[in-house]
């Protein structure tokens, strides 16, 4: 990629200046009492460090604010887009760049775009969705801002995920309150403003490597980031994302060429007798992109296999991308390879270059491999021992996990399976399925032998009664037989129904959420919560970090190492304290329990270890804080009861 390609949009705005003045010059001599008075006044322009001139007066005075603080910053801006379909692998793009960013030693954060109306994802399916990942402050999201945590090790906020609903509602907010002035409010510049607004103002909000509990601030002394990415969710020519894309478009006019740059994500399947890479899908999304405004700064072609020469060079010559910056990005064993692929093809040197970043300087191939050498940092070298974990293990566990949604994946186990070097194998088994019914019981029979033939198993959350009978019945099964066990939110409240129901004799126990006819304090084993609220569903639960304080000399304690952990919620509700003496008494021990303005809480029981080898169950999420550096302690210690076992 050479020096002079990429000045070329430097000089676009001083040259068209001069341009126009010249045409106005010209008309002058025609009509000069028109034009008299804007030859008297300069044009408006702020010069900042970049030496770049920005013509800025016509912007919303916030919006000019906040453009001016990135341009006085020098904060740069990589959004991430995907074409051809859905699910190419945008957000593990989007997160494997910013690795590379926390490799050269740069401050990173990250931005969602989700263009559906939901304001956020706390009340769509897991089946149309994935599953919601919650964030510190309580932010239902994108599995996506899991991947940003994971590969950044930042902790990001709600605001960290936009999406139409969320867009929309502010901008009526504003309008509501007389913000606009009277103006007819429309989608370009109001919408298209507010957009911009948001990502600048994230993309300044410094982020923490550590959890915050719910209302605790971000240590106002941590340095704001110096990098955003933004992964603009969805495939470009969708009709939702279009005001998004006309934002970026204008972004990118605002912020200037040297501040943003666009990598694109599309597929290069290989199809035919003899197999043949095919280029016409890209090449048809790139040309759509740039129909919208938007044009790609490097192309990162998804495909079974690696680029083909010959191919590469089509793709350049199509969409006028160079062709060192046409990335392969084909399959490979583990995502944790992703960034090391990216490092191979020197993507880190040409960020730096495309950016005007670190020690940059004219004159200088940054596309020649060896300019910018990341390979020996410590981020790297920890990240290709993970990459390494992965394929190379010393064993095999077989972890069953049951629960009504299933074939979501699971990447806390994976991250556990790493740190003890084992080879995860899943299986999947609906809850309901272990229940036997006169139509399929053979059906019922297959799934429980697979589940006598792992070596552990997780009972993780959900809602909703169904399947809630075949959960209890694991979860028994795994208490009898010694089986190592983790149950999360539902799967603990369903073992502690277990217990009553089976330990306890109380025959009918069972959860409010799903029989209303229970005896109070004593069938009531799961009630709903006193700050609850009923009648709205969105962000209404439990959510976000808060303080556990764990038993002395108990499993979890010595898992974590600590007395006091911080892990996230999100449920509506939780254990009765008017069963837990009895419970103690009968041998579930409650060893984790949080105290706040509403009373005790109880957060993880478990058995002790001469009764079980490993029986641990938490109310809250242990998912959402795993790492893949720094596995979550209670799925490390599952693994570790199996591989023992073993």
């Amino acid at each position: 990629m050479s020096t002079n390609l990429l000045l070329t949009g430097e000089t676009s705005m001083h040259s068209s200046a001069a341009m126009w003045r010249w045409l106005i010059c010209c008309l002058a001599l025609s009509f000069p009492a028109h034009v008299s008075s804007f030859l008297a006044t300069p044009l408006r322009a702020t010069t900042h460090k970049n030496s770049c001139v920005r013509h800025l007066g016509s912007l919303p005075h916030t919006l000019e604010v906040l453009v001016q603080d990135a341009l006085d910053s020098d904060r740069k801006i990589v959004v991430v887009t995907g074409g051809v379909l859905s699910g190419i692998g945008k957000g593990v793009t989007a997160s494997s760049i910013g690795v590379l960013f926390r490799a050269m030693g740069y401050r990173v954060t990250a931005i969602k775009i989700d263009p559906y109306l939901n304001v956020d994802a706390g009340t769509m399916s897991p089946f149309e969705h994935g599953e919601v990942f919650v964030l510190d402050d309580g932010g239902e999201t994108d599995l996506d801002l899991g991947n940003y945590e994971r590969f950044l090790s930042v902790s990001l906020t709600k605001d960290s995920n936009l999406s139409t609903g969320k867009i929309y509602q502010s901008v009526i907010e504003r309008e509501r309150i007389g913000e606009y002035l009277g103006k007819t409010v429309q989608v370009v510049p109001h919408v298209s403003d507010a957009i911009q607004e948001w990502i600048l103002r994230v993309a300044k909000q410094p982020v923490s490597h550590f959890s915050k509990s719910v209302g605790e601030n971000v240590n106002s002394s941590e340095p704001a980031p110096e990098v955003c990415i933004v992964e603009l969710g969805g495939t470009l020519g969708d009709i939702e994302s279009m005001p998004f894309v006309e934002a970026l478009r204008q972004l990118q006019e605002n912020l200037g060429y040297k501040n943003m740059c666009i990598a694109h994500v599309s597929l290069v399947p290989t199809m035919g007798s003899p197999p043949e890479q095919k280029t016409k899908p890209t090449q048809h999304s790139v040309k759509q992109m740039m129909s919208m405004g938007l044009r790609p700064d490097f192309l990162c072609c998804r495909g079974s296999s690696p680029l083909e020469p010959s191919t590469v060079s089509k793709l350049s010559m199509f969409t006028s991308v160079p062709k060192g910056a046409v990335l392969s990005l084909h399959d490979v064993t583990n995502i944790y390879r992703v960034p090391l692929m990216m490092i191979e093809q020197n993507l880190h040197s040409m960020l730096l270059q495309r950016l005007r970043m670190g020690s940059f300087q004219k004159g200088i191939n940054y596309s020649a491999p060896g300019k910018v050498d990341i390979g020996e940092t410590l981020v790297i070298q920890d990240w290709k021992k993970l990459a390494d974990s992965v394929d190379e293990t010393e064993s095999e566990c077989v972890i069953a996990i049951v629960g009504k949604y299933i074939d979501q994946g699971d990447a806390s186990l994976t991250h556990a399976a790493m740190s003890t070097k084992q080879r995860l194998l899943i299986e999947w088994i609906e809850a309901s399925s272990l229940i036997a019914s006169d139509e399929d019981d053979q059906s019922s029979e297959e799934s429980w032998e697979r589940l006598r033939k792992s070596n552990g198993c997780v009972v993780p959350g959900g809602f909703g009664a169904r399947g809630i009978e075949g959960k209890i019945s694991t979860i028994k099964f795994c208490r009898e037989t010694g089986k190592p066990f983790l149950g999360i939110c539902l799967g603990m409240q369903t073992a502690v129904i277990e217990y009553c129901r089976n330990v306890l004799g109380i025959k009918n126990a069972h959860s409010a959420e799903f029989t209303s006819d229970l005896v109070k304090n004593e069938e009531d084993v799961i009630i709903f919560m006193p700050e609850g609220d009923r009648e709205r569903m969105g962000g209404t639960m439990r959510l976000g970090a808060r303080e556990t304080i764990l038993k002395e000399g108990s499993t979890a304690r010595r898992l974590y190492g600590k007395e006091k952990v911080m892990e996230r919620h999100r449920h509506r509700y939780e254990v009765n304290p008017a069963l837990v003496s009895r419970l103690e008494n009968a041998g579930l021990q409650f060893v984790g329990r949080n105290t706040d303005t509403s009373g005790e809480r109880m957060e993880v029981v478990e058995l002790s270890r001469e009764t079980h080898p490993y029986f641990v169950a938490s109310q809250f999420h242990p998912e959402f804080t795993s790492r893949p550096e720094l596995p979550n302690p209670l799925f490390l210690g599952l693994l570790q009861a199996c591989k023992n076992e073993i």
